[in-house]
């Protein structure tokens, strides 16, 4: 059974090591799509670049290579965006240079990660607002959807799509609010990015899924954070979504196969339709 990772950073240089690896296990484990959110300048043309690998280098890996029709079944693709954490002083060349490439004929699948930070800094507050919503507008204008980081900022970042409800969806990403917030999130027409905290002990997803259902849930990793049980602590990787399955079909009192199928078939809706 299939299985999509809507998010992951495996461009960052915690991968440069064994990347061909990653990507092997990441096939092996029945994964077959990545997508990569941009963060900024530093780290565009690292996601364009990745997306452009095949999946899986043999002779460094010591696997053994999967056929041309196998190795077409994972993908690696790209978003384009401007990380709420990367809106400072220089933010409006921050932007200038994301929209730049979001118009370099690279086919992009989301506009992301944007939207707001306020966990470690609340500095850049107004800026922050000013670069998410114009981002909105790029999606909106793309006819792309949106992926939104909300970290401290869930109940903002919702008031903020609402504005836009009808005219653009994505997936609020790394969801893990209340039963309330993911409701609203639900009417916006929006998606909940689930991953790894779903296997934590104290996780309130636990009670959250239930409530909601699978209808609007797909499956992220965050690599190389967030990492899920039994490997946190670790690097987190693409491979795991497949224990964020198991642990939700677990939650949920489903079979793997069917939360599987409902969370592909979810991903597919918001990146293809």
């Amino acid at each position: 059974m299939s299985l999509i990772d809507t998010h992951t950073h495996i461009y960052l240089s915690d991968f440069d090591a064994d990347i061909d690896a990653v990507l092997d296990r990441a096939y092996r484990n029945g994964i077959e799509k990545i997508f990569l959110p941009a963060i900024d300048r530093e780290t565009h043309d690292r996601v364009l670049s990745l997306c452009q690998r095949s999946i899986v280098n043999s002779q460094q890996t010591g696997a053994v290579s999967p056929s041309p029709l196998e190795r077409a079944r994972v993908r690696i693709l790209p978003m384009m965006g401007v990380h709420p954490c990367s809106i400072k002083e220089n933010y409006k060349e921050e932007l200038d240079i994301a929209w730049q490439y979001l118009n370099n004929g690279t086919k992009y699948y989301a506009v992301g990660e944007i939207g707001l930070d306020f966990y470690w800094d609340v500095t850049h507050k107004e800026q922050q607002h000013e670069a998410f919503e114009l981002q909105i507008g790029w999606a909106i204008e793309k006819g792309l959807p949106i992926v939104i980081h909300s970290r401290k900022s869930t109940y903002e970042c919702i008031e903020v799509v609402k504005k836009y409800k009808g005219k653009v969806n994505g997936i609020f990403h790394c969801f893990s609010g209340s039963v309330e917030e993911a409701r609203e999130i639900i009417k916006l027409g929006f998606y909940l990015g689930i991953g790894g905290v779903a296997t934590y002990k104290n996780s309130g997803l636990k009670e959250v899924l239930p409530q909601i259902g699978l209808s609007n849930v797909v499956f992220e990793t965050d690599a190389p954070y967030l990492t899920p049980v039994p490997h946190r602590g670790k690097r987190n990787e693409p491979a795991y979504i497949k224990l964020i399955c198991e642990e939700v079909a677990k939650i949920m009192g489903m079979s793997y196969s069917d939360v599987a199928e409902n969370t592909t078939q979810n991903a597919l809706k918001v990146f293809e339709s």
